[in-house]
């Protein structure tokens, strides 16, 4: 991905009433990438972000790898009259210098004006996409939506009770995992020693979350659990070393060992993964461990999975 494309690849759209401002900046649930949004703008309900009543407006926040902020600052300085036609520009904000775009784009028939944003974080990039209807254009103007730009903040860590409150399902137990973060809002968490900066392969680590598919019978578990576990990330070299199936919180499940190597410095790794089948979808619990370290990381780990009920 170019470096550009970072600051396009995401946008959605944006609209709204006016351009008062609230006092204080606001963090989506879930985001690391809060400010100060413009009046008549909320909560979000279908993505990370704020949107107006009628969800004409939308304006987006998520997080990019660490490095994009770095290429796109790279890109600005080598390029700062932009490409085709888009022209970058910078804006200083209480998280550091920022970098964003503004064009004029089709919406299906509707003409709009979007806007992307990106910001330096501690451990990621933190990214905003706004997009702004024709007919709305007026009252979200360019130097409204930079001013809301301009607010944007960072926080280090979201707060684990709001980060558990968006998912689905409950979970008693952390087993004193360092550092919890959410993955994907609503759908997937990661509880670790490590931290990006460390590399979380070199520590204990789970991650958690919900898969939009099941076996397709009971005797079709094995099969499914075991071509599941082949898209684990960031595994090399794995060999399946068990895989059989379990009763988890009275639910029919799949337990899966590998043993693999995992990450940059290549350590070598025991992986467990659980699935609890059930409707549609199935909750999967992976657990990695360096493999000096895993009769001790997989007691953390069953811990974790027993403690998981349903809303």
């Amino acid at each position: 991905m170019t470096p550009l494309r970072y600051l396009a690849a995401v946008a959605l759209t944006i609209a709204a009433t006016c351009s008062a401002f609230a006092a204080d900046p606001v963090f989506p649930p879930g985001a690391r990438v809060g400010m100060v949004p413009l009046v008549g703008l909320g909560k979000a309900k279908s993505f990370v972000g704020f949107e107006t009543e009628d969800q004409g407006v939308k304006v987006l926040v998520t997080d990019l790898p660490a490095e994009a902020y770095g290429e796109v600052a790279n890109a600005f300085k080598a390029n700062p009259g932009g490409t085709g036609g888009v022209k970058p520009d910078s804006i200083e904000t209480p998280a550091g210098l920022a970098y964003y775009t503004a064009e004029n784009a089709k919406d299906g028939a509707t003409s709009v004006r979007r806007y992307s944003m990106i910001l330096p974080g501690p451990t990621f990039s933190g990214y905003v996409a706004v997009q702004v209807p024709e007919n709305v254009s007026k009252i979200y103007t360019d130097d409204a939506v930079r001013q809301m730009f301009a607010s944007a903040v960072i926080r280090n860590q979201v707060p684990v009770d709001e980060q558990l409150g968006l998912m689905p399902f409950k979970m008693t137990e952390l087993s004193d995992f360092k550092n919890i973060r959410t993955l994907a809002p609503g759908a997937a968490l990661i509880l670790a020693d490590g931290d990006e900066k460390t590399g979380f392969e070199v520590s204990p680590f789970m991650i958690i979350g919900i898969i939009g598919s099941t076996a397709a019978s009971p005797d079709d578990r094995g099969r499914f659990a075991q071509q599941i576990a082949t898209t684990i990330p960031g595994v090399r070299d794995g060999k399946i070393t068990m895989s059989e199936p379990v009763r988890i919180d009275g639910q029919p499940g799949y337990e899966t060992r590998i043993d693999a190597i995992s990450g940059k410095d290549s350590t070598p790794v025991t992986i467990v993964q659980w699935l609890r089948f059930g409707g549609g979808s199935s909750l999967r619990i992976i657990g990695s461990s360096p493999r000096d370290d895993w009769a001790k990381a997989f007691t953390r780990f069953r811990a974790v999975r027993d403690g998981i009920q349903p809303r």
